[in-house]
């Protein structure tokens, strides 16, 4: 994480259509998305200048507005293009882009139907989500105290702020006892995902995940999963519970920032990074590498 606070960094930030000094790209105070979390973001990569899977990060973007009933007035390709300028724009290579939609001022209350829709885009260096030398030898997982809600009393297929309100307190919670990030469960005490990406478990060779019904299916978690059926490992998607996690030998988990991240713990379940995660590690950073165009 840089040592300079987000808010006074240089460079350019897109907003609402141009290109902003970044100390400049401010929103009120009385903006509805940050009352009542009317807003939706996205986490992505830049590798040698290029966003990988870009376009389906824009457009979940767009999908998840409209989960939560407001339109961005932007199309995918658009999107595309403004993070494409930003990145260019601050001169970046390697980085971490984080395009935000939120809903205005005009309406203070929990209808805000006349609200003008924002949309900025953000990029910044930023290295590991998590410590290098600690992720080569696996982190050490918490398990959350909070649980993702039944999808019936959230939107969970979108890419939501506030539904990672109990995230930020499950991972300082974790973070004060010594762990890297917390597995969460969901709200029937099965097997859910970490605080910011999905989670993965191998045995006999087969790779095992929680069915992805009532968090966020992960394109780096799908990217993942159709590697590791390149290489022919046996991906089965089903429910996991909490007494089953003694019975498996590795664990890793997958998200844009945590990119493959072995496991070595989660509570008292060891875990020692194997060959599974290794290959799909080493896989999966030779899949977000630019490809070479030939002449």
């Amino acid at each position: 994480m840089s040592p300079i606070s987000f808010d006074q960094q240089d460079g350019w930030i897109w907003l609402d259509g141009a290109l902003t000094p970044w100390a400049e790209a401010k929103l009120h105070v009385l903006s509805h998305g940050l009352h009542y979390g009317s807003s939706v973001f996205e986490g992505e990569r830049a590798y040698g200048g290029e966003i990988f899977k870009s376009l389906e990060h824009s457009e979940r973007l767009l999908r998840s507005a409209e989960v939560l009933d407001f339109e961005i007035p932007y199309t995918a390709a658009e999107i595309d293009a403004a993070k494409r300028l930003v990145i260019a724009q601050n001169g970046l290579v390697d980085a971490y882009v984080r395009p935000v939609a939120w809903r205005g001022s005009e309406m203070m209350g929990v209808s805000a139907q006349k609200n003008t829709i924002h949309l900025a885009i953000a990029a910044w260096e930023w290295p590991s989500y998590f410590d290098p030398a600690e992720r080569l030898k696996g982190i050490r997982l918490d398990v959350a105290d909070y649980r993702r809600p039944d999808p019936m009393t959230a939107p969970c297929h979108s890419k939501a702020a506030g539904l990672y309100m109990i995230c930020t307190i499950s991972k300082h919670a974790a973070e004060r006892k010594g762990y890297a990030d917390a597995l969460m469960l969901d709200w029937q005490g099965r097997v859910a995902e970490c605080t910011g990406a999905n989670v993965f478990f191998t045995r006999d060779g087969a790779i095992h995940t929680p069915v992805a019904d009532c968090f966020l299916d992960g394109i780096t978690r799908r990217t993942v999963i159709d590697l590791a059926k390149r290489r022919g490992f046996e991906v089965i998607e089903r429910r996991i519970m909490p007494n089953e996690l003694g019975s498996f030998s590795e664990c890793f988990i997958t998200g844009t920032a945590a990119e493959v991240t072995p496991v070595s713990e989660i509570g008292p379940h060891r875990y020692q990074p194997g060959d599974v995660t290794r290959t799909l590690m080493e896989d999966y950073m030779a899949e977000v590498q630019p490809k070479a165009v030939a002449a």
